[in-house]
């Protein structure tokens, strides 16, 4: 071991005595996510999962999206495969990881939504097609936080947990996308969340051909990942996969 690893190795031992690691969802010492808390996250059964927008136990009849109101414009993306329901440890991991910065989070994030795409291998798209295929896929991409989120936490908390998510499953990031501004979707129905949308990302990359996977943390209504995957398509992306840690529904 060289004397900066030991160094850095002694310095994390210091912060540990000062700041002891705690769970995020009950604050017992000892892990960020610990294994009573574990045992409760609310996994989705893909099998049982919309795979028009990721709601669970919407496989037949979906209460979110046009398998449930045929005459709904049907979601943009080939597949969308969420990792689990929103409250609880879920909720506590997302507002952690962008607020309170622990960064520490965005590895344990990408495991999740990993996870969920590798169980919805097992199960078709509406075309047909594996939900997810790791080898069919050219690029990782995500939503982007706008210009004021970043500069209020110095950070882009889903450019962290899509860095983490493409070196485990070795997969190529894709920046390719820009939101310089936006209101905050938080408190806005669908109608509004999605006029709040209309134009405000972009592609800073040629995107022509490319099979992408988008990553968002939660998806609620959607109007972020659909109005991404308009953008992607409209810029020649030949398939947008949308994966995300939480769905509200």
């Amino acid at each position: 071991m060289s004397a900066f690893s030991a160094l850095c190795d002694i310095g994390q031992d210091a912060l540990e005595l000062m700041w002891q690691t705690r769970c995020v969802v009950c604050n017992m010492p000892g892990e960020l996510l610990c294994e009573e808390c574990r045992a409760t996250l609310p996994w989705i059964e893909q099998r049982w999962a919309c795979p028009h927008c990721g709601t669970p136990f919407g496989s037949i009849v979906c209460s979110e999206c046009m398998g449930k109101h045929p005459s709904q414009e049907a979601w943009e993306s080939r597949s969308v495969v969420c990792a689990m329901g929103f409250k609880g440890p879920p909720a506590c991991m997302i507002t952690n990881l962008k607020d309170a910065h622990e960064l520490r989070l965005a590895p344990l994030m990408a495991a999740a939504i990993l996870t969920a795409l590798e169980e919805a291998q097992a199960w078709p798209a509406p075309d047909g097609l594996p939900r997810w295929d790791s080898d069919a896929i050219d690029g990782v991409c995500f939503i982007p936080a706008t210009k004021r989120a970043y500069a209020r936490r110095g950070f882009d908390h889903m450019q962290l947990v899509s860095e983490a998510f493409c070196r485990q499953a070795q997969l190529p990031l894709a920046d390719v996308l820009t939101r310089p501004e936006a209101q905050d979707q938080r408190g806005l129905g669908v109608q509004d969340r999605t006029i709040n949308l209309q134009g405000t990302v972009s592609t800073i990359s040629d995107v022509s051909g490319a099979r992408l996977l988008l990553l968002d943390d939660v998806i609620t209504t959607g109007a972020s990942v659909r109005e991404a995957t308009r953008v992607l398509h409209a810029q020649g992306a030949a398939s947008v996969t949308v994966g995300a840690l939480a769905r509200v529904w």
